[in-house]
Protein backbone atom coordinates (compact mmCIF):
# COMPACT_ATOMS: atom_id res chain seq x y z
CA UNK A 1 0.00 0.00 0.00
CA UNK A 2 1.55 3.39 -1.06
CA UNK A 3 1.87 6.13 1.47
CA UNK A 4 -1.23 8.17 0.04
CA UNK A 5 -3.55 5.06 0.16
CA UNK A 6 -2.37 4.91 3.52
CA UNK A 7 -2.62 8.73 4.62
CA UNK A 8 -5.99 8.52 2.86
CA UNK A 9 -7.58 5.64 4.74
CA UNK A 10 -6.26 7.39 8.07
CA UNK A 11 -8.00 10.61 7.21
CA UNK A 12 -11.01 8.85 6.44
CA UNK A 13 -11.35 7.02 9.73
CA UNK A 14 -10.71 10.25 11.48
CA UNK A 15 -13.60 11.58 9.60
CA UNK A 16 -15.73 8.58 10.25
CA UNK A 17 -14.84 9.15 14.21
CA UNK A 18 -15.55 12.90 13.64
CA UNK A 19 -19.41 12.21 12.14
CA UNK A 20 -19.94 9.68 15.18
CA UNK A 21 -18.80 12.68 17.30
CA UNK A 22 -21.29 15.44 15.62
CA UNK A 23 -24.23 12.46 15.62
CA UNK A 24 -23.98 12.75 18.94
CA UNK A 25 -23.38 16.10 20.09
CA UNK A 26 -26.53 16.62 17.74
CA UNK A 27 -28.59 14.04 19.11
CA UNK A 28 -27.74 15.62 22.82
CA UNK A 29 -29.05 19.33 21.78
CA UNK A 30 -32.53 17.86 20.25
CA UNK A 31 -32.70 15.75 23.75
CA UNK A 32 -31.87 19.50 25.58
CA UNK A 33 -34.52 21.39 23.10
CA UNK A 34 -36.75 18.78 23.76
CA UNK A 35 -36.67 19.41 27.94
CA UNK A 36 -36.97 22.83 27.43
CA UNK A 37 -40.03 22.26 25.81
CA UNK A 38 -41.22 19.94 28.42
CA UNK A 39 -40.20 22.86 31.36
CA UNK A 40 -42.27 25.55 29.22
CA UNK A 41 -45.59 23.19 28.69
CA UNK A 42 -45.34 22.13 32.84
CA UNK A 43 -45.05 25.86 33.77
CA UNK A 44 -48.14 27.11 31.49
CA UNK A 45 -50.33 24.29 31.59
CA UNK A 46 -53.11 23.98 28.88
CA UNK A 47 -52.18 27.30 27.12
CA UNK A 48 -50.31 27.47 23.65
CA UNK A 49 -46.45 27.58 24.57
CA UNK A 50 -43.92 29.37 22.64
CA UNK A 51 -41.14 27.50 21.70
CA UNK A 52 -39.81 29.75 18.73
CA UNK A 53 -37.50 32.69 20.13
CA UNK A 54 -36.40 35.01 17.58
CA UNK A 55 -34.40 37.16 19.92
CA UNK A 56 -32.59 34.19 21.36
CA UNK A 57 -32.36 32.25 17.93
CA UNK A 58 -30.72 36.17 16.83
CA UNK A 59 -28.09 36.12 19.70
CA UNK A 60 -27.27 32.17 19.34
CA UNK A 61 -26.38 32.98 15.11
CA UNK A 62 -24.27 35.95 16.17
CA UNK A 63 -22.41 34.32 18.50
CA UNK A 64 -21.81 31.07 16.21
CA UNK A 65 -20.66 33.98 13.12
CA UNK A 66 -18.55 35.74 15.88
CA UNK A 67 -16.57 32.63 17.37
CA UNK A 68 -16.56 30.48 14.31
CA UNK A 69 -12.52 29.35 13.89
CA UNK A 70 -12.56 28.20 10.49
CA UNK A 71 -12.21 27.04 8.00
CA UNK A 72 -15.80 27.19 6.66
CA UNK A 73 -16.86 30.81 6.48
CA UNK A 74 -18.87 32.36 9.52
CA UNK A 75 -21.99 32.13 6.95
CA UNK A 76 -21.63 29.08 5.82
CA UNK A 77 -21.35 27.47 10.10
CA UNK A 78 -23.87 29.97 10.64
CA UNK A 79 -26.26 28.11 7.93
CA UNK A 80 -25.76 24.64 9.27
CA UNK A 81 -26.75 25.75 12.73
CA UNK A 82 -29.70 27.46 11.70
CA UNK A 83 -30.85 24.18 9.91
CA UNK A 84 -30.31 22.64 13.59
CA UNK A 85 -32.03 24.41 15.44
CA UNK A 86 -34.92 24.19 12.81
CA UNK A 87 -34.82 20.31 12.88
CA UNK A 88 -35.02 20.65 16.76
CA UNK A 89 -37.57 23.03 17.04
CA UNK A 90 -39.55 20.77 15.05
CA UNK A 91 -39.18 17.89 17.52
CA UNK A 92 -42.23 19.39 19.33
CA UNK A 93 -44.21 20.97 17.16
CA UNK A 94 -43.18 21.67 13.28
CA UNK A 95 -44.04 25.35 12.76
CA UNK A 96 -45.93 26.35 9.70
CA UNK A 97 -44.96 29.36 8.10
CA UNK A 98 -47.56 31.13 5.47
CA UNK A 99 -45.82 32.70 2.03
CA UNK A 100 -46.41 34.64 -0.77
CA UNK A 101 -46.48 31.70 -3.14
CA UNK A 102 -46.98 29.74 -5.43
CA UNK A 103 -44.33 26.65 -4.79
CA UNK A 104 -40.88 27.72 -5.61
CA UNK A 105 -41.08 31.66 -5.47
CA UNK A 106 -37.89 34.37 -3.93
CA UNK A 107 -40.30 34.23 -0.97
CA UNK A 108 -40.23 30.40 0.00
CA UNK A 109 -36.81 30.91 -0.25
CA UNK A 110 -36.13 33.52 2.01
CA UNK A 111 -39.09 31.46 4.44
CA UNK A 112 -36.66 28.15 4.23
CA UNK A 113 -33.58 30.89 4.81
CA UNK A 114 -35.09 32.57 8.03
CA UNK A 115 -36.38 29.17 9.18
CA UNK A 116 -35.01 26.36 8.02
CA UNK A 117 -36.04 23.61 6.15
CA UNK A 118 -37.34 21.55 8.66
CA UNK A 119 -40.98 23.86 8.99
CA UNK A 120 -44.13 23.26 6.96
CA UNK A 121 -44.32 26.01 4.56
CA UNK A 122 -47.68 27.26 3.16
CA UNK A 123 -48.45 28.74 -0.21
CA UNK A 124 -51.01 31.38 -0.65
CA UNK A 125 -51.79 33.33 -3.57
CA UNK A 126 -51.67 37.01 -2.28
CA UNK A 127 -50.20 39.08 0.56
CA UNK A 128 -53.61 39.74 2.51
CA UNK A 129 -54.03 35.76 1.93
CA UNK A 130 -50.70 35.69 4.16
CA UNK A 131 -51.49 38.21 6.58
CA UNK A 132 -55.13 36.70 7.12
CA UNK A 133 -53.74 33.11 7.42
CA UNK A 134 -51.19 34.11 10.40
CA UNK A 135 -54.44 36.46 12.36
CA UNK A 136 -56.67 33.05 12.53
CA UNK A 137 -53.70 31.01 13.96
CA UNK A 138 -53.60 28.96 10.86
CA UNK A 139 -50.23 29.81 10.56
CA UNK A 140 -47.39 30.33 13.04
CA UNK A 141 -45.87 33.16 11.31
CA UNK A 142 -45.52 34.49 7.51
CA UNK A 143 -43.57 35.78 5.22
CA UNK A 144 -43.95 38.90 2.68
CA UNK A 145 -41.72 41.22 0.62
CA UNK A 146 -41.36 44.36 1.74
CA UNK A 147 -38.42 46.36 -0.71
CA UNK A 148 -36.37 45.22 -3.55
CA UNK A 149 -33.03 47.26 -4.09
CA UNK A 150 -33.99 48.13 -7.34
CA UNK A 151 -37.72 48.46 -7.56
CA UNK A 152 -38.23 49.62 -4.33
CA UNK A 153 -40.96 49.46 -2.04
CA UNK A 154 -43.82 46.73 -2.14
CA UNK A 155 -46.74 49.40 -1.27
CA UNK A 156 -49.65 46.17 -0.87
CA UNK A 157 -47.27 45.05 1.79
CA UNK A 158 -46.91 48.85 3.43
CA UNK A 159 -50.86 49.10 3.00
CA UNK A 160 -51.54 46.24 4.90
CA UNK A 161 -49.85 46.85 8.14
CA UNK A 162 -52.26 50.07 8.58
CA UNK A 163 -55.46 47.76 9.46
CA UNK A 164 -53.69 44.41 10.80
CA UNK A 165 -53.01 43.99 14.46
CA UNK A 166 -50.14 41.15 13.31
CA UNK A 167 -46.57 42.50 14.66
CA UNK A 168 -42.91 42.25 12.51
CA UNK A 169 -41.32 39.71 13.87
CA UNK A 170 -37.90 39.81 11.76
CA UNK A 171 -36.44 40.57 8.69
CA UNK A 172 -34.55 38.33 6.09
CA UNK A 173 -32.26 39.82 3.09
CA UNK A 174 -32.15 37.54 -0.26
CA UNK A 175 -29.80 37.86 -3.04
CA UNK A 176 -32.27 37.57 -6.03
CA UNK A 177 -30.23 35.70 -8.91
CA UNK A 178 -32.38 35.27 -12.08
CA UNK A 179 -31.67 32.96 -15.02
CA UNK A 180 -33.13 32.08 -17.96
CA UNK A 181 -34.47 28.73 -18.19
CA UNK A 182 -35.92 26.15 -20.47
CA UNK A 183 -37.02 22.62 -20.73
CA UNK A 184 -34.24 20.19 -21.37
CA UNK A 185 -36.72 18.19 -24.09
CA UNK A 186 -37.36 21.73 -25.80
CA UNK A 187 -33.87 23.04 -25.81
CA UNK A 188 -33.39 22.47 -29.21
CA UNK A 189 -36.11 24.54 -30.44
CA UNK A 190 -35.51 28.60 -31.20
CA UNK A 191 -37.32 30.53 -28.08
CA UNK A 192 -40.41 33.03 -29.20
CA UNK A 193 -41.87 33.70 -26.05
CA UNK A 194 -40.65 34.11 -22.05
CA UNK A 195 -42.79 34.12 -19.47
CA UNK A 196 -42.06 36.53 -15.92
CA UNK A 197 -43.34 38.20 -13.12
CA UNK A 198 -43.26 41.95 -13.52
CA UNK A 199 -40.92 42.85 -11.69
CA UNK A 200 -38.29 39.91 -12.64
CA UNK A 201 -38.95 41.35 -16.36
CA UNK A 202 -38.28 44.73 -14.85
CA UNK A 203 -34.62 43.76 -13.25
CA UNK A 204 -33.59 41.99 -16.17
CA UNK A 205 -34.66 44.86 -18.89
CA UNK A 206 -31.07 46.02 -20.04
CA UNK A 207 -30.00 42.37 -20.31
CA UNK A 208 -33.34 41.13 -22.07
CA UNK A 209 -32.74 44.30 -24.73
CA UNK A 210 -29.33 42.84 -25.61
CA UNK A 211 -29.48 39.69 -25.69
CA UNK A 212 -33.42 38.76 -26.52
CA UNK A 213 -34.37 41.75 -28.14
CA UNK A 214 -37.67 41.05 -30.48
CA UNK A 215 -38.66 38.06 -28.37
CA UNK A 216 -42.13 38.28 -27.09
CA UNK A 217 -42.82 39.25 -23.20
CA UNK A 218 -45.25 37.81 -21.64
CA UNK A 219 -46.45 38.93 -17.86
CA UNK A 220 -47.22 35.98 -15.02
CA UNK A 221 -48.21 35.87 -12.04
CA UNK A 222 -45.09 34.75 -10.90
CA UNK A 223 -41.69 33.35 -11.66
CA UNK A 224 -43.22 30.03 -10.12
CA UNK A 225 -45.69 29.73 -12.97
CA UNK A 226 -44.00 31.12 -15.60
CA UNK A 227 -41.68 28.37 -15.06
CA UNK A 228 -44.43 25.86 -14.95
CA UNK A 229 -45.17 27.53 -18.24
CA UNK A 230 -42.09 27.00 -19.53
CA UNK A 231 -41.57 23.14 -18.98
CA UNK A 232 -45.09 22.55 -20.83
CA UNK A 233 -44.87 24.73 -23.90
CA UNK A 234 -42.38 24.28 -26.46
CA UNK A 235 -40.63 27.48 -28.10
CA UNK A 236 -40.84 29.16 -24.28
CA UNK A 237 -39.07 30.11 -21.60
CA UNK A 238 -38.84 31.45 -17.78
CA UNK A 239 -37.18 34.45 -15.73
CA UNK A 240 -36.93 32.46 -12.56
CA UNK A 241 -34.18 31.41 -9.68
CA UNK A 242 -33.08 28.04 -8.70
CA UNK A 243 -35.43 26.57 -6.86
CA UNK A 244 -38.90 27.01 -9.53
CA UNK A 245 -35.63 25.32 -11.50
CA UNK A 246 -35.44 22.11 -9.76
CA UNK A 247 -38.72 22.41 -9.18
CA UNK A 248 -40.04 21.80 -12.63
CA UNK A 249 -36.99 20.40 -14.36
CA UNK A 250 -35.15 23.44 -15.86
CA UNK A 251 -31.97 24.31 -17.33
CA UNK A 252 -30.13 27.13 -17.73
CA UNK A 253 -29.40 28.60 -20.56
CA UNK A 254 -28.15 31.94 -19.04
CA UNK A 255 -27.06 32.63 -15.92
CA UNK A 256 -27.61 35.75 -13.67
CA UNK A 257 -29.01 37.89 -15.87
CA UNK A 258 -30.10 40.03 -13.41
CA UNK A 259 -29.05 43.87 -14.13
CA UNK A 260 -27.55 45.00 -11.09
CA UNK A 261 -25.44 42.36 -9.58
CA UNK A 262 -26.10 43.50 -5.84
CA UNK A 263 -30.21 43.05 -6.42
CA UNK A 264 -31.48 41.95 -3.46
CA UNK A 265 -34.87 41.75 -1.90
CA UNK A 266 -35.95 41.99 1.90
CA UNK A 267 -38.86 39.92 3.56
CA UNK A 268 -40.55 40.73 6.68
CA UNK A 269 -41.58 38.16 8.86
CA UNK A 270 -44.87 38.89 10.52
CA UNK A 271 -46.64 37.46 13.49
CA UNK A 272 -49.16 37.75 16.08
CA UNK A 273 -46.11 38.22 19.22
CA UNK A 274 -44.33 41.15 19.78
CA UNK A 275 -40.55 40.37 20.02
CA UNK A 276 -38.12 41.32 23.49
CA UNK A 277 -34.71 42.78 22.16
CA UNK A 278 -31.89 40.73 21.15
CA UNK A 279 -28.90 43.58 21.40
CA UNK A 280 -28.96 44.11 18.25
CA UNK A 281 -32.38 45.20 16.91
CA UNK A 282 -34.64 47.46 14.29
CA UNK A 283 -38.08 48.95 14.83
CA UNK A 284 -40.74 49.77 12.39
CA UNK A 285 -43.63 52.31 12.90
CA UNK A 286 -46.63 53.90 11.06
CA UNK A 287 -46.67 57.68 11.25
CA UNK A 288 -50.05 59.85 10.29
CA UNK A 289 -48.94 63.76 10.54
CA UNK A 290 -51.37 66.52 10.76
CA UNK A 291 -51.73 68.10 7.24
CA UNK A 292 -49.78 71.38 7.84
CA UNK A 293 -46.08 73.01 6.99
CA UNK A 294 -43.11 71.77 8.71
CA UNK A 295 -44.45 68.50 9.64
CA UNK A 296 -42.45 66.27 8.11
CA UNK A 297 -39.66 68.15 10.31
CA UNK A 298 -41.52 67.56 13.00
CA UNK A 299 -41.83 63.98 12.85
CA UNK A 300 -37.91 63.22 12.06
CA UNK A 301 -36.02 66.03 14.01
CA UNK A 302 -36.22 64.16 17.48
CA UNK A 303 -34.57 61.23 15.67
CA UNK A 304 -31.72 63.63 14.56
CA UNK A 305 -31.39 65.28 18.09
CA UNK A 306 -31.48 61.69 20.02
CA UNK A 307 -29.17 60.21 17.66
CA UNK A 308 -31.15 57.51 16.05
CA UNK A 309 -30.25 55.97 12.89
CA UNK A 310 -33.62 55.62 10.12
CA UNK A 311 -32.84 52.76 7.77
CA UNK A 312 -35.96 53.74 5.67
CA UNK A 313 -38.48 55.90 5.30
CA UNK A 314 -41.55 55.64 2.85
CA UNK A 315 -44.62 57.65 2.64
CA UNK A 316 -48.14 56.70 1.49
CA UNK A 317 -51.30 57.44 0.62
CA UNK A 318 -53.67 57.70 3.95
CA UNK A 319 -56.54 55.53 3.75
CA UNK A 320 -58.86 57.96 5.99
CA UNK A 321 -58.95 61.10 3.59
CA UNK A 322 -57.55 62.63 0.50
CA UNK A 323 -54.08 64.57 0.19
CA UNK A 324 -53.45 63.10 3.81
CA UNK A 325 -50.56 60.77 3.90
CA UNK A 326 -48.74 57.98 6.67
CA UNK A 327 -45.10 57.56 7.36
CA UNK A 328 -43.43 54.39 7.00
CA UNK A 329 -40.17 54.44 9.18
CA UNK A 330 -37.50 51.46 9.93
CA UNK A 331 -34.84 52.84 12.13
CA UNK A 332 -32.21 51.19 14.25
CA UNK A 333 -33.31 50.59 18.01
CA UNK A 334 -35.80 48.41 20.05
CA UNK A 335 -39.09 49.84 21.88
CA UNK A 336 -37.78 48.91 24.90
CA UNK A 337 -34.79 51.21 24.53
CA UNK A 338 -35.06 54.41 27.07
CA UNK A 339 -33.96 56.30 24.09
CA UNK A 340 -36.17 54.92 21.94
CA UNK A 341 -39.36 55.54 24.08
CA UNK A 342 -38.27 59.05 24.93
CA UNK A 343 -38.43 59.73 20.86
CA UNK A 344 -41.50 57.69 20.22
CA UNK A 345 -43.46 59.86 23.11
CA UNK A 346 -42.03 63.24 21.08
CA UNK A 347 -43.71 61.44 18.23
CA UNK A 348 -46.77 60.78 19.61
CA UNK A 349 -47.20 64.13 21.04
CA UNK A 350 -47.23 65.73 16.92
CA UNK A 351 -48.52 62.94 15.55
CA UNK A 352 -52.21 62.28 14.75
CA UNK A 353 -51.63 58.46 15.17
CA UNK A 354 -48.75 56.61 15.77
CA UNK A 355 -48.97 52.66 15.32
CA UNK A 356 -45.68 50.57 16.63
CA UNK A 357 -45.51 47.70 13.87
CA UNK A 358 -42.72 45.67 16.13
CA UNK A 359 -39.11 45.78 17.08
CA UNK A 360 -36.91 43.08 15.83
CA UNK A 361 -33.58 41.22 15.73
CA UNK A 362 -31.47 42.54 12.11
CA UNK A 363 -30.96 39.67 9.50
CA UNK A 364 -27.91 37.71 11.07
CA UNK A 365 -28.18 35.42 7.76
Amino acid sequence: MTDEKTRLGELRDEIDRLDQQIMDLISARARCAQEVAHVKMAANPGQDVVFYRPEREAQVLRRIKAENPGPLPAEEMARLFREIMSACLALEKPMHIAFLGPVGTFTQAAALKHFGHSVVSVPLPAIDAVFREVESGAAHYGVVPVENSTEGMINHTLDMFMSSPLKICGEVQLRIHHHLLVSPKFRDQPITRIYSHQQSFAQCRQWLDTHRYGIERVTVSSNAEAARRAAEEPGTAAIAGDMAAELYGLERTANSIEDRPDNTTRFLIIGREAVPASGHDKSSILVSMRNKPGALYQLLEPFHRHGLSLTRIETRPSPSGTWAYVFYIDFEGHTDDELVRKVLAEVDDEAVELKRLGSYPIGVL
